[in-house]
């Protein structure tokens, strides 16, 4: 086995922040490791939704194949990314202890899913997440959304800031003047943060600033700022400013996220958030996991017995099974939840129809000395009950869509 090991990963913040933790890890064990970036193809395909990308593990396989051809000794992967069939010539060799599993809501004024009105835009790129929002609240609006975890925060937040800050330079007069100075261009240079004195003028409605004026029947109510435009940019986080530059297509009212990414981002506490419940919002199998692959029994043995945590191996060999039996890969909305529990691992399947009006779903007390072989049996009863023609029906649809696209494309 080399003296330093090296690790391949994405370089997304996500990806480098679990690489860093197991290399700290290893490195508690005295072994050096190098942390190698790698570009997949889920990085490449920007623009397209997980599911579209063709297979499960768009973004594993590059990171694999680097260790494979024995340029990296070891790979970290979220492990909800890693395929449950076609990892013969890898093995999953560490799953270090658990992250939350669950899902969040992320709202700006931190509503929860019960709290939103009727027509709000919910942004996912995940077809469990957006089967089971639509099981929930038929009444919303859910709409494809992809990007590193930040870049999903975002686009969440940018109209409302945008809006915001425009309706602060109105307050202050500088909308005005700046428009008249660029000769009626609608768009405002950036020197509008450079405010010294604010003309506090006619704006429409109250803020957390301020309080509006009710003078008169006929004349828009005025509203004064307590803060100039710069004090108000100057307290927002670095989040929120670089998504006062972001341009978006849609425009969400809320977005759900795994709660795991957030805190590995060291995003969670920048933002307003609501756990989703977890018996109507079952998770990913494997979510909130990582995985290690490597194919050097040294290599292996080192990472097994350094960072591997039973109970979490146990919990993720269970959802995996299950996953794996009903054959539903990323194409059908299928959620997996497995928590040790004594001698028993409890498990929750949730397996929809991609717009979330049907379901076969059950709960399950596995013997945690046979939980592989329980869980075997446990997924063959659900898909007797119905599951494998609700997953039959999502991978239909989704050749149908394949075969669209590539219509559209030759066009």
């Amino acid at each position: 086995m080399p003296e330093t090991l090296r690790l391949a990963t994405r370089g997304s913040d996500l990806a480098l922040e679990q690489a860093e933790t197991v290399r700290d890890a290893l490195s508690s064990r005295r072994r050096d490791v190098e942390i190698r970036h790698v570009e997949t193809r889920g990085d490449q395909i920007s623009d397209e939704l997980i599911h579209r990308l063709g297979r499960t593990g768009a973004f594993v396989r590059a990171l694999d194949e680097e260790v494979l051809a024995g340029d990296a000794d070891l790979a970290v992967h979220s492990l909800k990314d890693v395929p449950t069939e076609g990892m013969d010539d890898m093995v999953v060799a560490g799953v270090p202890e658990r992250a939350p599993s669950g899902d969040v809501l992320v709202h700006p004024d931190g509503l929860g899913i019960d709290d939103l009105p009727p027509g709000s835009v919910v942004g996912t790129g995940s077809l469990r997440r957006t089967a089971q929002i639509k099981a929930s609240r038929p009444d919303l609006v859910v709409e494809p959304l992809r990007g590193n975890v930040d870049t999903r925060i975002e686009k969440l937040l940018a109209p409302g800031l945008q809006a915001e800050h425009e309706r602060r330079l109105i307050a202050s007069g500088e909308a005005s003047a700046m428009t008249a100075d660029a000769g009626g261009d609608d768009e405002t240079p950036d020197e509008a943060l450079d405010a010294d004195e604010p003309n506090w003028d006619a704006l429409d409605d109250g803020s957390e600033d301020g309080d509006a004026d009710d003078s008169g029947d006929d004349e828009e109510a005025e509203v004064k700022f307590e803060r100039t435009v710069e004090e108000w940019f100057d307290s927002l986080s670095d989040l929120e400013r670089s998504a006062m530059e972001r341009k978006v297509e849609t425009e969400y009212d809320a977005i759900v996220l795994a709660e795991a990414g957030l805190r590995r981002s060291d995003l969670f506490y920048d933002v307003e958030t609501t756990r989703l419940p977890r018996e109507e919002f079952v998770p990913a199998a494997g979510q909130g996991a990582i995985a290690v692959t490597a194919t050097d029994p040294d290599v292996i043995e080192t990472v097994r017995s350094a960072i591997d945590h039973p109970r979490t191996r146990v919990a993720v060999t269970v959802e995996r099974t299950i996953l794996g039996e009903l054959n539903g890969g990323c194409v059908a909305p299928i959620g997996v939840s497995a928590l040790v529990q004594g001698e028993h691992v409890h498990t929750r399947v949730r397996v929809l129809s991609t717009d979330g009006t049907e379901e076969v779903a059950d709960t399950r007390d596995l013997p945690i000395r046979s939980h592989a072989k329980a869980a075997e049996s446990f997924a063959a009863d659900l898909a007797d009950r119905g599951a494998a023609d609700l997953i039959a029906a999502a991978r239909e649809e989704a050749e149908v869509d394949e075969e669209t696209r590539e219509a559209e494309t030759d066009e």
